[in-house]
């Protein structure tokens, strides 16, 4: 199998570009690294086909080793043909690969193995063979053999059916045409464990549909009903048709063979082949779901990291509680900690003074509120206090998924060890707002609540894909090398999660850095490491200006150059390019950079929509309009915050007046869009939006 020529076709790329890249990315350089500064050889690869080509070259290497393995443990068993080694050099995938092996497979003891043991496989390939000219019965009664367990022609028979029905079973070509029938014309049916249950799994408690049709949601729904024990779930085809099907292919016409091979043929469609497809088939629907899931989430986290910060705003941060009270936590411009202290909301007047001292105390801009329990009533209370006083200072609701999770974590014991859990969530609610990326990196992406059934996904897929998700929208931000925490450097391409804290440890010893050439003095980032990591550190007011740029130190004479040259992004690239002996991708890197340096890209993002006013479910009514923010996004549609704890759906039939294929094409997590109310259901919380 010729790999490159695979991925040429796949990927569409050149074949020199191709070998530059696998040999960039066996050379151990990380992806955000050759995305950004080695256009040249990859001819402008972004950051997300270069991991899919990444995965899909990681397959196909494995789908070598494993076609190696298997023509070896063939050949050694002496059956290997012409016809199996170009079945094996002919096979695109591991399933066909497995379908090819599997007869010469070391199986455990089956009905057909015990009866070889017996003696009887010659006589089942003579009756496979279908050329017997007497009765099958009476050949039989030759390999009776009380000693091994055969006392009569009867069990003679069934034990050479056994071995047959596994032949059957195990044939490549039978098993590629019963999952075609599968694909193209079977069904999954879900039914209720009791139908009495009242669950979240209601609409899938008489259901049956396509398998070819079945969205992914609904796969990944089904399996967690049937995990949770609220549904039996099963996929099949019409019988007849698999049956017909396997009939045609063997064409028994043997007088004598015939009806033991017709029952036979049954018995192994119903006993070894329909199980065995059922396995295949939603193994297969659950990880085609779960990929479809995971870049759905991924997108998700993408635009959510990416999320416009809110600069040089004092922040008071408030994560709602009940019995043990509101946490408060305010914060300076840049994140530092200026106040903590707790309110009840059941006390208002007691809290709205003592809010007030602190907003008029610290000169407070925005009060984030987080949306877990009591959201609503500390959201009134705010909202009054604000109407009340009279002051310029607005208000917004913080998902505070993940809050939980840091707080408990033993990274937050270290940042803040004097603090109790609820102070490190209510500080981590108020710094998500000022900077999103900075904060959510402490948090595990699976944690951050923009997917949709990531608990039940293959979870080193998961980690795997939004770790690389992380790792991109830092590197494309880029990372103050002064102030940066661990948890944000780590995700910086080439630096591990021990040299960011011998970094952290770096600067608190030896002071701010002054220049990226510094980062050689760190424990542990040696050169291949600076040259992965040194583009994505930013450092602000240092020796040399380029080092607040996303500018290689590579290309620090370029850059120099240009400077001296007046160049503009309107310059002639061509042929500057050919001057400076540097590639045109490179170079217009560099004159981007020059002409905004240290710009951020987030700030391109719509702002977080602030508020200064609270409704309430019982607020909504049919035909409302109102400004919402987009949460989350999921295959059938957006979830919409517009303010009343409850986010709305828009279904997909209604986030536009255009067919939409998928969410992605009208909305992105974060977007403040207009809505109008379809329907509420204050009883199941329930608000169903459209954007139409």
């Amino acid at each position: 199998m010729d790999i490159n020529k695979i991925l040429q076709e796949e990927f569409g790329v050149s074949p020199q570009h191709l070998t530059n890249t696998i040999q960039l990315i066996d050379e151990g350089n990380t992806i955000p690294f050759i995305a950004r500064y080695r256009k040249e050889m990859t001819g402008s690869l972004d950051d997300q086909v270069l991991r899919e080509l990444a995965d899909r070259l990681v397959y196909l290497r494995k789908l070598d080793e494993t076609r190696q393995q298997y023509r070896d443990a063939i050949t050694e068993q002496g059956k290997m043909t012409d016809e199996i080694a170009a079945a094996l050099d002919n096979a695109q995938t591991l399933a066909v690969l497995e379908d090819i092996y599997r007869p010469y497979r070391p199986k455990r003891r089956t009905r057909a193995t015990i009866a070889k043991e017996k003696g009887l496989e010659p006589l089942a390939l003579a009756i496979f063979a279908q050329d017997l000219t007497i009765p099958a019965a009476d050949l039989a009664v030759g390999y009776i053999n009380e000693d091994l367990g055969v006392a009569d022609a009867d069990e003679v028979l069934a034990g050479a059916c056994d071995i047959i029905a596994e032949m059957i079973s195990d044939d490549a070509d039978h098993r590629a045409t019963l999952r075609k029938l599968f694909n193209e014309k079977g069904f999954i049916a879900s039914a209720a464990t009791d139908p009495e249950a009242q669950s979240v799994y209601e609409m899938y408690y008489e259901f049956n549909e396509p398998v070819k049709k079945l969205a992914g949601h609904k796969v990944l729904a089904v399996n967690r009903g049937e995990k949770e024990g609220f549904l039996k779930v099963a996929v099949d085809v019409e019988e007849a048709d698999a049956i017909n099907l396997l009939e045609r292919a063997i064409n028994a016409g043997n007088m004598h063979t015939k009806q033991i091979i017709s029952d036979t043929i049954s018995d192994s469609y119903k006993r070894l082949i329909q199980p065995s497809m059922e396995r295949e088939i939603r193994n297969t629907l659950t990880e085609r779901s779960e990929e479809g899931a995971i870049k759905v989430f991924s997108t998700n986290l993408r635009q959510l990291l990416l999320a416009a910060p809110i600069k040089d705003k004092v922040v008071l941060a408030l994560d709602p509680g009940f019995r043990t009270g509101c946490k408060i936590a305010i914060v300076d411009g840049i994140g530092n900690v200026l106040y903590t202290g707790i309110i009840y909301i059941h006390q208002p007047d007691n809290a709205k003074r003592a809010l007030l001292v602190e907003i008029d105390k610290h000169n407070v801009d925005i009060v984030a509120i987080g949306n877990g329990t009591a959201s609503r009533e500390t959201e009134a209370l705010v909202a009054d206090l604000l109407r009340d006083s009279g002051r310029k200072v607005l208000y917004t609701i913080v998902n505070e998924s993940g809050a939980s999770v840091y707080s408990a974590s033993k990274l937050a014991a270290e940042e803040f060890p004097d603090f109790d859990v609820a102070l490190r969530s209510a500080v981590s609610i108020g710094r998500r707002l000022q900077d999103p990326l900075a904060e959510l990196v402490k948090i595990d992406p699976k944690s951050i609540g923009v997917g949709q059934y990531q608990h039940d996904m293959n979870q080193k897929y998961l980690s795997d894909a939004l770790g690389g998700v992380v790792e991109n929208c830092v590197n494309t931000v880029g990372v103050d090398l002064n102030t940066a925490s661990p948890s944000l450097l780590s995700y910086v391409a080439g630096i591990s999660s021990t040299v960011s804290k011998n970094i952290l440890k770096h600067r608190e010893t030896e002071g701010k850095f002054k220049n990226r050439k510094q980062l050689l003095k760190v424990k542990g980032l040696g050169p291949k490491a600076f040259e992965q990591c040194a583009g994505f550190l930013r450092i602000t007011d240092g020796d040399n200006p380029l080092d607040n740029t996303a500018v290689h130190p590579e290309s620090y004479p370029a850059a120099q150059q240009l400077i001296a040259k007046n160049a503009t992004i309107k310059s002639d690239v061509k042929s500057l390019a050919a001057e400076l002996g540097i590639g045109e991708p490179t170079l217009r890197d560099i004159l981007q950079e020059l002409a905004k340096p240290g710009r951020d890209p987030r700030e391109e993002a719509e702002a977080p929509m602030l508020r200064s006013d609270v409704l309430t479910m019982e607020d909504l009514h049919e035909g409302l309009k109102l400004k919402g923010t987009v949460r989350n996004i999921m295959d059938f549609g957006a979830f919409v915050d517009i303010g009343v704890h409850q986010d709305g759906l828009v279904h997909i039939s209604q986030l536009a007046d255009k067919f939409v294929k998928h969410p992605f094409e009208v909305v992105s997590v974060g977007d403040i869009v207009d809505v109008t109310v379809l329907s509420v259901d204050v009883a199941k919380k329930r608000i169903s939006l459209s954007m139409k």
